[in-house]
């Protein structure tokens, strides 16, 4: 029997805040608020698209697609293993972002329930992994030091 590793799921995170400071969550199926983002995509085998270029180039396109907002991706804040289901542990990579329209409201796409804008003093409150709420409190420490 010939060794096969185990493969790691990675996904991207950003922390993005609206002209109010307020970070942007989304409702996920398990009732959890977590950050936008999403797995890099390869694109398929026979190369008819494009597969994302970079991990910051698949924050911006998740944004796109999850809450409508424009972002640019900044600063590389953390990066953790969160176990959302027994036995499946995932890598998250999070990323500090500028949001590029800032008066937009956020939508919220197919894949989450709900969306949300909360302020720094909300967060702490909220049925959240612990990693998303440290990666917020990060950018939030970066943002008041100026």
């Amino acid at each position: 029997m010939s060794y096969r590793p185990s493969l790691w799921p990675v996904s991207v995170k950003a922390v993005a805040l609206d002209r109010r400071a307020r970070v942007v969550l989304l409702r996920n199926e398990r009732a959890e608020w977590e950050l936008p983002g999403g797995r890099l995509e390869i694109g398929p085998p026979e190369g008819s698209c494009p597969g994302d270029p970079s991990p910051e180039a698949t924050v911006e396109r998740e944004l796109r697609e999850e809450t409508g907002w424009e972002v640019q991706a900044g600063e590389l804040i953390d990066t953790w293993i969160y176990e959302p289901l027994p036995g499946r542990r995932v890598l998250i990579v999070t990323y500090a972002c500028v949001v590029l329209t800032p008066d937009q409201a956020p939508v919220v796409s197919h894949e989450h329930s709900r969306v949300g804008l909360f302020s720094e003093t909300e967060v702490a409150d909220l049925n959240m992994p612990a990693g998303y709420k440290r990666s917020i409190a990060a950018v939030y420490a970066s943002t008041s030091r100026g």
